[in-house]
This record gives C-alpha cells, sequence and structure tokens, in this order.
C-alpha cells in the first residue's frame, strides 16, 4: 500500500503516550552478561530495539510459532543500544537493531554497527527508496507528520504546506510538542536538507511565534487541546490519530470523531515521513536467522497486523490499511534521503533553541 502512496507521489499526563514515544522512553538496556552468548544458537535471533509497541511482541511469537525460532528481545533508547553495541565489539550477542528513525539507522550504518542484508524476497517486497542503497538496513513501517485540524473551526481547503502553519494566519491557533521530540527534529532536519538552513529557521521562528501555549504533552495531547478549544491546527504523527480511533479511553474516540487528517505539501515538497527499520548487526552470530525474521516482518500478513494494531503505513503495497487509515487516503511523501535526518539533526536542534521553539 505504502508503494501506492509513494506513486501517488517526552508528557507524564499521557503515560500510554510516554510508552509508545521511543523519543521520550527509556528501559534500561540488560547487562551483556544477562543476553545469551552461546554461539550455538541456530534457534534463536537477538533484538535490540528501541520500539516499545504490543504488536511487535505478538508479531515476534508468531514469527517463532512459524519458524521454531526464538526471538530475544532487550529493549531500550536507541543512543543507549547503540553505545552498548559498541562496547560489547565482536562479542555482542544482538542479531538486530531496530529503531524508530531514519537517521538513528543510518548514523548506525556509519559508525560500523552493521551489514549488509542479503535477500531477494527482501529486495521484491520492500521499495528501494525505504531500504539503506546497501541494504544495510531495511525499512518495516513509516508514519506521516500531518496536520490535524478541528473539523469545526478548520475547512481542509484552509490547509496547504506545514511553511503556511508558520504564517500569521495562524498565529496563536497552532499546536505541537516539544522540540526535544525527535519526530520534530527529523521534520526540522528535512527542511533543511530540502530548503538550507535560513529559510527552516524561518519557518522555525513561525511556529514558535504561531503557538497557541507553550508545548507541552505527547502528540495525542495536541489533539486533545484542539478539541478543548485551545488552538485550531496541530502538527502529529498520523499512527497517533488512528490510535484515538480504538482507544480505551472514551474521552479519546470523541476526540478522534472531532478532529481531521490533513497530509501537507501535496503540491510542492510532499508530506513528512519517517521510518521504522531494522539493521543487521555486523557480528551477527545469528545471521540467517536475523534476515528471517526481517523477512517475516515485512511479508503483507505482518505489515497487515502493524497497521491494524499500531496504525502506521506498510512498506509492502501487498499489505492492506485498516479503514480508518484508507479513509485518509493516498499521498505524496517527502523525497528526502532518510540518512539527512541524522546529518542535520544536531543543526535541527541548535535551530529550534535559537527561535525559542521550547
Amino acid at each position: 500500500m505504502l508503494a501506492a502512496i509513494l506513486g501517488a507521489c517526552n508528557a507524564s499526563s499521557d503515560k500510554e503516550e510516554q510508552k509508545e514515544d521511543p523519543a521520550k522512553e527509556e528501559t534500561p538496556a540488560e547487562d551483556a552478561t544477562d543476553a545469551k552468548k552461546d554461539e550455538k544458537t541456530d534457534g534463536e535471533v537477538n533484538v535490540y530495539t528501541a520500539r516499545h509497541y504490543d504488536v511487535d511482541a505478538i508479531l515476534y511469537e508468531d514469527f517463532t510459532k512459524q519458524t521454531g525460532i526464538k526471538v530475544n528481545v532487550i529493549e531500550a533508547k536507541a543512543p543507549e543500544l547503540m553505545e552498548r553495541l559498541k562496547r560489547e565489539g565482536q562479542n555482542t550477542p544482538a542479531d538486530l537493531f531496530i529503531t524508530v528513525d531514519g537517521g538513528i539507522l543510518n548514523t548506525a550504518k556509519e559508525e560500523g554497527l552493521l551489514q549488509p542484508v542479503e535477500s531477494e524476497e527482501i529486495e521484491k517486497t520492500v521499495p528501494a527508496e525505504l531500504r539503506d542503497t546497501d541494504n544495510q538496513w531495511i525499512g518495516l513501517s513509516t508514519r506521516a507528520r500531518v496536520i490535524v485540524y478541528s473539523k469545526d473551526r478548520v475547512k481542509p481547503e484552509e490547509l496547504s504546506t506545514y511553511e503556511d502553519l508558520a504564517t500569521d494566519k495562524w498565529k496563536d491557533k497552532l499546536l505541537v510538542r516539544s522540540s526535544d521530540s525527535l519526530y520534530n527534529q527529523s521534520l526540522m532536519a528535512s527542511l533543511i536538507a530540502i530548503d538550507g538552513e535560513e529559510k527552516a529557521k524561518e519557518w522555525a521562528q513561525g511556529i514558535a511565534d504561531n503557538l497557541a501555549r507553550e508545548p507541552e504533552g505527547g502528540d495525542r495531547d495536541q489533539a486533545r487541546a484542539i478539541v478543548a478549544g485551545v488552538g485550531d491546527v496541530a502538527i502529529m504523527n498520523s499512527y497517533y490519530v488512528g490510535r484515538m480511533s480504538v482507544s480505551d479511553e472514551a474521552e479519546d474516540v470523541k476526540v478522534f470523531d472531532q478532529i481531521g487528517v490533513f497530509f501537507p505539501n501535496q503540491e510542492t515538497t510532499g508530506t513528512h515521513i519517517n521510518i521504522s527499520g531494522a539493521g543487521l548487526i555486523k557480528h551477527s552470530k545469528n545471521k540467517d536467522n536475523a534476515v528471517k525474521l526481517i523477512e517475516y516482518l515485512t511479508t503483507a500478513e505482518a505489515q497487515e497486523q502493524v497497521s491494524e494494531e499500531n496504525f502506521e503505513f506498510p512498506v509492502n503495497e501487498e499489505a492492506k490499511l485498516p479503514e480508518v487509515m484508507a479513509e485518509w487516503g493516498t499521498f505524496t511523501p517527502q523525497k528526502v534521503d532518510f540518512a539527512d535526518y541524522g546529518k542535520y539533526n544536531p543543526k535541527a536542534v541548535e535551530l529550534m533553541n535559537e527561535v525559542g521553539w521550547k
């Protein structure tokens, strides 16, 4: 489905979102001695992951049932996992590194932590633009950074681009989370890559000037604030909107019913997307099993489950979208090298700080 799309082209008040946001939560990694290091491990694969989603555990269990290969998981923030991989070196038990940002994946490649994945099946399933040029990391899913708006106070035709949100038109009407969110940092990095530092800084200044309140909470807190009348529009990740539609919290379902999703920059540079992906560890002891796991995670069946449970866009064009996502329609994404997210991250943070985007 994503191929069709491409062709058509940290808050304590919300514990659930904090858990789901790998840019905010840190789960202390276990000591290396706790992980299995026996090289006679034909029946397992060891995963270091910065993802914290229930659907992942479900998929790992299903993979084990289908193949007999046990999936051992260590969760932590991506920087901690990368430091651990460097520290362990050739003795690492890790076979796969999974995280949620293309910039981080490319940094892992540049630091020599990964090796190429050799699989004709993966090359057929995952579009080239969602894989590393050397196949050292493979995209597993994507999410879009969309504009969410009040159905009562904003008409879709009033919306157009990220740049438009920085104009006086949206003064005191815009909601977005803090600049320390990796999601906003990667969006800013993509704009630096496309427009250059000067224009990107001007955009960030406009965003900071138009905020209806100081940034607080996670993405879903911005949607709640729209319905509460604090602001009219927000910048959010698409999958959070989808999750609100099936929330156990009745109030969040009500919020979902009162907001709309708009894909910005469809006539210009495309909507910003980011990726979840898996990199094959350079010193993997279970390389074949690791490749099998990536192959499984990119099957249409597994991809559909990720979309159904977590509302992420699949990388496999054969996977069907849940009704909520299908109703959003197709969109054209930004054509930016995911490596630029890491390359321009320091400058993105610097510029957002300079303009007062807290």
